[in-house]
């Protein structure tokens, strides 16, 4: 990434309103390349460009706001985490199946690129079902996900013929199995366990731990008479019902996690639950997932790892423990999401009303400063905010940005982007460091809202969705049309 023009701005002092993490950038109009897509970089003028595509350009043709997705960044991150994990895997089990978490983000175009990169598809509602039945994909290479399917919904998996149908309790399960049984068809099943694992996460996304909605308890049930758990009465009952094909086990401990350690202390917890249930119950289940979570860069101090560190880091354990156990290892699959989209995008915004206010250092995140001292924040306003990017206030989200239309040669200014929404809690980059003479007109790009913003998008305030587009090799095309005003208007049924 080259930065034409750019200023280092040298000697510039933190503003004691900024949180400890952030820095002052010695350089505005630098590119943290963790955050970004591999093809974003800036032209001779100075602006933001992406597969050789300038953002005016993307502005005038599209509006804003906007997401712009690098379609080759993509795939090369789709093309890592199969190749990675298939080699580390490769003496372990033959390989290992990488299913793309569509949660994140889904359109038919990108069930064609995952299933052109070698890939499976990891669904959680019906309506992702149907996306997937539109872009043709096999049904035997997608899987189903959801706490509280409905029999609709399990039917269509079923008529889909899909590859899984993760069972999330044993209510699910009994119906799963009868629902199949009663059209004459056996559904295959994993069983998603809880197994215990701390993950070093937001709560609201950490979905190990035994209280919360998702998963079967590993843990003994003492007020059972025969103590057994959630998860060994559901391997039971699976293995006894006709209509039931129990393939294997599943896990996933959260998401936005950094450190491997827990990923591979899961892998051991559910391979040693595994060799247990296949001994008690003479089964053989070949399957088991180990999920997904695995973190990006959205400010420059998060640190993500490779994804061949990672795959290193769990067939270790996976090797080690199957051979301790003696057992054959089962197929692997793990189901990135985030880790795959999350770069590959930015949001565009145009800049509009901009205020600065003076704020107590006391009530910020520094509680030293002066009592009787005050210190500026700027307000910069964009056209979007929490409708496409709800992040923030869901989960105490960060993200970072940059001036996008052009260099800028100005002292930097502690910023906080809002948005446009009738909120105060409309934030939708809480501190970043922004060029002092950032001004109405210009474009701002928010990096790393490939995953969890459009999907999360809403209406509020009678705002319409923005549109999403590929750019790669010098052209751009939308995959996903912006909402207008008529889309919003034309379910109004009217009084």
């Amino acid at each position: 990434m080259t930065n034409a023009g750019s200023t280092v701005h040298a000697g510039h002092a933190a503003s004691p309103l900024a949180p400890e993490w952030l820095q002052v950038p010695a350089d505005l109009n630098a590119l943290h390349e963790p955050m970004w897509a591999g093809s974003v970089d800036r032209n001779s003028a100075g602006a933001l460009t992406v597969g050789g595509v300038d953002v005016q350009e993307l502005k005038e043709q599209f509006g804003t706001p906007l997401f712009v997705m690098d379609e080759a960044d993509f795939r090369a991150r789709a093309r890592a985490f199969k190749d990675s994990f298939d080699a580390a895997f490769a003496d372990i089990c033959g390989g290992v199946d990488v299913y793309y978490a569509g949660k994140s983000f889904l359109c038919t175009a990108v069930v064609k690129w995952v299933e052109e990169e070698g890939l499976r598809l990891d669904t959680a509602s019906g309506g992702e079902l149907a996306v997937a039945a539109r872009a043709g994909i096999a049904g035997e290479r997608v899987a189903l996900h959801g706490n509280n399917k409905s029999d609709a919904e399990i039917t269509r998996a079923l008529d889909m013929g899909l590859g899984r149908i993760v069972v999330d309790s044993l209510d699910e399960l009994v119906r799963v199995g009868d629902i199949a049984r009663a059209s004459g068809r056996q559904a295959k099943v994993m069983l998603r366990l809880t197994p215990g694992v701390h993950a070093h996460t937001h709560e609201f996304i950490a979905t190990a731990h035994e209280d919360q909605k998702f998963g079967l308890s590993m843990a003994a049930d003492t007020t059972d008479q025969a103590g057994l758990s959630a998860a060994e009465e559901a391997v039971a009952a699976a293995s006894a019902h006709p209509g039931i094909e129990l393939l294997g086990l599943h896990c996933h401990i959260g998401s936005q996690i950094f450190e491997p350690d827990g990923f591979a202390l899961a892998a051991e917890k559910l391979l040693r639950f595994l060799a247990a249930m296949q001994d008690k119950y003479s089964i053989t289940m070949p399957e088991l997932d180990l999920g997904g979570g695995y973190g990006i860069a959205y400010t420059p101090v998060d640190t993500p790892r490779p994804a061949a560190e990672i795959a290193a880091a769990m067939a270790a354990v996976v090797r080690s423990t199957c051979a301790e156990l003696a057992i054959k290892a089962p197929r692997i699959s793990i189901e990135p999401g985030r880790a795959i989209v999350g770069s590959t995008t930015f949001t565009l915004y145009e800049v509009g009303t901009l205020k600065t206010v003076r704020v107590d250092a006391t009530a910020s995140d520094d509680g030293d400063a002066d009592n009787n001292v005050t210190y500026p924040r700027r307000y910069v306003s964009v056209d979007g905010g929490m409708s496409d990017n709800a992040r923030p206030v869901l989960y105490d989200a960060d993200y970072s940005a940059v001036l996008a239309s052009r260099i800028s040669t100005a002292a930097p200014q502690l910023s906080r982007v809002v948005g446009k929404h009738c909120e105060s809690g409309d934030i939708v980059v809480r501190d970043v460091y922004l060029p002092g003479d950032v001004a109405a007109g210009d474009l701002l790009a928010v990096p790393g809202t490939g995953a969890y913003c459009w999907a999360l998008s809403s209406n509020y305030n009678y705002l319409a969705r923005p549109g999403v587009v590929a750019v790669r090799d010098g052209s751009s095309r939308l995959i996903v049309r912006g909402e207008t005003e008529e889309d919003l208007l034309n379910r109004d049924m009217g009084a």
